[in-house]
């Protein structure tokens, strides 16, 4: 997975990526949907833009200052990353045993034939 390790943590913000695939995403918007917290969503990211996954730039400044905060950085995930980004939550799926508990049938109680 071109060197990255696929923590808790990147899996959140990759899946936050993919559910929005065709926006940009700025940094808290990734914290909100990863529920990770700033300081740990950034040096993600800027691993995934270092391994060519997410491509980012910033906002002109002067609609930002007119808005009365500082300039936001976008995030967004390259065709590339897109991909592998899939795969990972998948493989991240699979290792947990997420994926086969979810498809068990469950079994539903019934109170025929039981005591009563």
């Amino acid at each position: 997975m071109a060197g990255l390790r696929m923590t808790v943590g990147v899996l959140a913000v990759l899946g936050a990526l993919l559910d929005r695939p065709d926006t940009e995403l700025y940094g808290l918007e990734i914290v909100r949907a990863s529920g990770l917290e700033p300081g740990t969503i950034y040096p993600i990211l800027e691993r995934l833009r270092g391994a060519g996954w997410v491509s980012d730039r910033w906002e002109d400044p002067e609609p930002a200052h007119a808005g009365g905060r500082p300039p936001r950085r976008y995030y967004r995930l390259t065709a590339e990353g897109r991909a592998r980004a899939v795969h990972a939550l998948q493989q991240g799926r699979d290792r947990s045993g997420l994926s086969r508990l979810l498809a068990r049938p469950r079994a539903v109680p019934t109170n025929e034939g039981g005591p009563g």
